[in-house]
């Protein structure tokens, strides 16, 4: 992971729990001084940011944070799980049995992690999870497009994961993922990677409003 890549990283934690606020300019030297780094890596930073739609470039006043609104969330994952869907059908019959073996292995070991309560394991091997089942789909364009979308929605997916209890029910809709690979089953994998996209955007949806909450006085 390259610097640019750490300090967007903490960056887009910051938009999305509303600690940089929409509208907020990003400012090159400020976060260069906070970092303690050159102009060089920021600027990658705020380039992974704005590819990401977290941020814009504005004429005449720079790189703004962007204002992310429950219907743009609910979009991208709904985008998300439209591409998953597809991914699992094909996934249930392409898949060779090594991977259906990784698959399962995975989770068993996520499983693990949710139990323990390993927050930054558990959501490191989620990505490799959803990994395996684009793979799976033995289609490069879709791999392809389905990547470039995990990608840009990889803050929010980090985000609604950072709760134990998320990581739980994350990993309860896992077990019928893979259940319904194992069991080659198309039509159950669909609604169980949809299901599992939907529950994903509630939770980034509801933890932003319940901040948002907090912060106006609403709620004590």
């Amino acid at each position: 992971m390259s610097l640019g890549d750490v300090i967007a990283s903490q960056l887009e934690e910051q938009v999305i729990n509303g600690s940089i606020p929409a509208g907020a300019k990003l400012d090159e030297t400020a976060i260069a001084t906070r970092f303690s780094v050159s102009r060089t890596p920021v600027r990658e930073a705020l380039h992974i940011l704005c590819g990401r739609g977290l941020a814009d470039r504005v004429a005449y006043k720079g790189v703004v944070v962007t204002r992310i609104s429950p219907v743009r969330i609910d979009e991208m994952f709904e985008a998300m799980a439209e591409l998953e869907a597809v991914c699992g059908r094909l996934a249930c019959h392409r898949m060779t049995m090594s991977e259906r073996a990784e698959l399962e292995a995975l989770h068993h070991e996520m499983e693990g992690l949710a139990e323990a309560d390993d927050g930054s394991a558990y959501e490191a091997l989620n990505t490799r999870f959803h990994t395996l089942i684009f793979a799976g789909c033995h289609n490069t364009d879709i791999i392809a497009s389905a990547e470039a979308l995990r990608l840009k929605l990889a803050p929010f997916r980090k985000y609604q994961l950072s709760e134990a209890g998320r990581r739980k029910r994350s990993s309860l809709e896992h077990r019928q993922i893979v259940d319904a690979i194992l069991d080659q089953n198309p039509a159950a994998t669909e609604s169980a990677l949809r299901r599992h996209l939907i529950s994903a955007a509630r939770e980034v949806v509801l933890r932003r409003q319940r901040l948002d909450a907090t912060t106006t006085g609403e709620v004590e």
